[in-house]
C-alpha cells in the first residue's frame, strides 16, 4: 500500500489498519512520514510486521536555471537521507519536466541529475527508481513517458542503484509494454510495480484513479506479463482519488482488500 492511497489517515492509523487488513508492505510518501519523522516511522512500520517498500517521491530535475537544477540535486540528496533513515530500499523518482525546455533537453537534465546523485544514493544503500508517467504529464511532471524511455535511461546510467517502476495507470496504453517489461527485468532494472485502474469516463486526470477491476486497464494481462518476467516484488496499490478520500477510510480499506483479492485471483 502507498500511504497516499489512504491520504486522510496519519501514518500511525494507516499502519494499524494495514496490519489488520493483511497488507505486508508500505510505500511511504514524504508527507506521511513527517508526523513521527523518517526514523520513527520506519520503526513503527517494522514493529507492526510490515516492510518498508519505498519512499516517495524524489526527482523534478529539469529547470531552465542552474540555481534551480542545483536545488533539485540538494533536495534529492535530502530525500535519500530520509529514505535511509526510514529504512526504505528505494526512492521513487517523478523525474520532472520544464515547459520552457524541449523534451529532449529535459530528458538530458534528468539523466544528468540522476548521475549526479547516484553515488550518494549508493553510499546510503538507496536505489533511485525511475517512474515513467503518462504523456499527459509531460508538461511539468515528467519527460519520461514510456517504459522504453525509462529502460534506455537506466541502461545508459548502468548502475545497480538505478531501477525502474512500472505503474499501470501511466503505462497501460503503451503498445510496447509487454516487450519493455521483459526488457526491464532482463537488465535487472525492474524495481517496483504499482496498480490501480483507469475509470471510464475519468473525471480528473490526477485524482480519479479507480480500484482494481473498476476501469479499462487489462490488469490480468499486465499481471501475467509481470509474473512471466520473473518480477517477485510487491504489487503496490497506489490510488489518488478525491472520491475515495472523502469516504470512511476503513470502508475504503475493505474495498481495496476485496479488489486486490479479485485482481490476484484473475
Amino acid at each position: 500500500m502507498h500511504t497516499i492511497t489512504t491520504k486522510p489517515w496519519k501514518l500511525t492509523q494507516a499502519v494499524e489498519h494495514y496490519a489488520e487488513s493483511g497488507v505486508r508492505g508500505v510505500s511511504v510518501w514524504q508527507d506521511s512520514a513527517q508526523e513521527l519523522g523518517p526514523l520513527k516511522s520506519g520503526d513503527l512500520i517494522r514493529e507492526n510486521n510490515l516492510e518498508v517498500v519505498s519512499y516517495v517521491r524524489g526527482g523534478f530535475f529539469p529547470h531552465s536555471s542552474k540555481a534551480k537544477r542545483d536545488k533539485a540535486i540538494h533536495d534529492n540528496k535530502k530525500m535519500i537521507d530520509e529514505a535511509a533513515e526510514l529504512g526504505a530500499p528505494m526512492l521513487v523518482l517523478v523525474c520532472g519536466a520544464e515547459p520552457n525546455l524541449d523534451l529532449e533537453e529535459s530528458r538530458k537534465q534528468i539523466q544528468g541529475g540522476i548521475e549526479d546523485i547516484v553515488h550518494y544514493a549508493a553510499e546510503n544503500k538507496v536505489q533511485l527508481t525511475i517512474e515513467p508517467l503518462h504523456p499527459m504529464y509531460a508538461d511539468t511532471r515528467s519527460a519520461i513517458n514510456t517504459l522504453r524511455q525509462a529502460n534506455v535511461m537506466a541502461e545508459a546510467i548502468a548502475s545497480e542503484w538505478v531501477g525502474v517502476a512500472v505503474d499501470v495507470y501511466h503505462l497501460w496504453w503503451d503498445p510496447d509494454l509487454e516487450k519493455e517489461i521483459y526488457r526491464c527485468q532482463e537488465h535487472g532494472n525492474f524495481s517496483a510495480f504499482h496498480i490501480c485502474d483507469w475509470n471510464v469516463p475519468t473525471t480528473d486526470l490526477l485524482l480519479d484513479r479507480g480500484l482494481m477491476g473498476e476501469g479499462c486497464i487489462k490488469l490480468d494481462q499486465i499481471k501475467k506479463w509481470v509474473i512471466k518476467s520473473g518480477f517477485e516484488g510487491f504489487h503496490e496499490v497506489e490510488i489518488f482519488s478525491e472520491k475515495f478520500w472523502k469516504q470512511d477510510q476503513k470502508k475504503f480499506m475493505d474495498k481495496i482488500v476485496k479488489s486486490y483479492s479479485d485482481y490476484w485471483r484473475s
